[in-house]
């Protein structure tokens, strides 16, 4: 597993880069970096983009109905807070549901805290997230075009 310490999105909008958590999730981090390892985010949507919440983005549909290929996760809940520049895991209802996507927080959503898994954090290129284009679900949506590790 590559000891990467940083995601890059290239986006639609600019580049992004991400602080890997792995002393919050291990598991996440690991699994993250596993499939961008595999190209899996190339191309991937932000599907569900909130003003002053969140962007979503990491199912393979671009509807926010899929993961990987691979088996859901265990939930890592921490304590880091839901704030600005934050990436947590997306799930279902169930908390071990969580498996290829993620959000950035726009602004503090402090009520997911330790209910959903924190794994990094947006250390360059945050006003690059805020231009992701909204919508429930986005017409002609951004995406990533590239994910990589650095």
């Amino acid at each position: 597993m590559s000891d990467a310490d940083t995601l890059k999105l290239e986006t639609t909008k600019g580049d992004v880069v991400i602080k890997f958590r792995p002393d919050l999730a291990p598991g996440h981090v690991a699994h993250i970096k596993k499939l961008v390892s595999e190209g899996f985010y190339d191309g991937i949507v932000f599907h569900r983009v909130i003003e002053g919440f969140m962007a979503q983005t990491g199912c393979p549909h671009g509807t926010g109905t899929g993961g990987s290929k691979y088996p859901d996760l265990k939930a890592e809940f921490n304590a880091a807070p839901h704030v600005r520049g934050t990436c947590s895991m997306a799930r279902a209802q169930h908390p071990d549901s969580a498996n290829s996507q993620f959000f950035i927080c726009f602004d503090d959503a402090r009520f997911l805290d330790k209910k959903y898994t924190v794994w990094g954090e947006v250390i360059s290129g945050m006003e690059n997230v805020d231009k992701i284009k909204r919508g429930e679900p986005v017409q002609d949506p951004d995406k990533i075009v590239k994910a990589t590790l650095g």
